[in-house]
């Protein structure tokens, strides 16, 4: 449904990543948490959440 309703006004190729967020009261990630996203028949990809610094610039 939410592709469906991005391809009906823009290009989405090959490649295309769609970023959506994340929902109001979600659990924010801490370090050491681990953030994955699978692709059926391609595979996944697995990456663990450290501590950094923000900086607005």
């Amino acid at each position: 449904m939410l592709m469906h309703h991005h391809r009906s006004f823009m290009t989405l190729r090959p490649g295309t990543v769609v970023l959506t967020g994340l929902p109001a009261r979600c659990h924010q990630n801490t370090p050491g948490d681990e953030v994955f996203c699978r692709v059926e028949g391609i595979g996944e990809l697995r990456n663990r959440v450290i501590a950094g610094s923000y900086s607005s610039t």
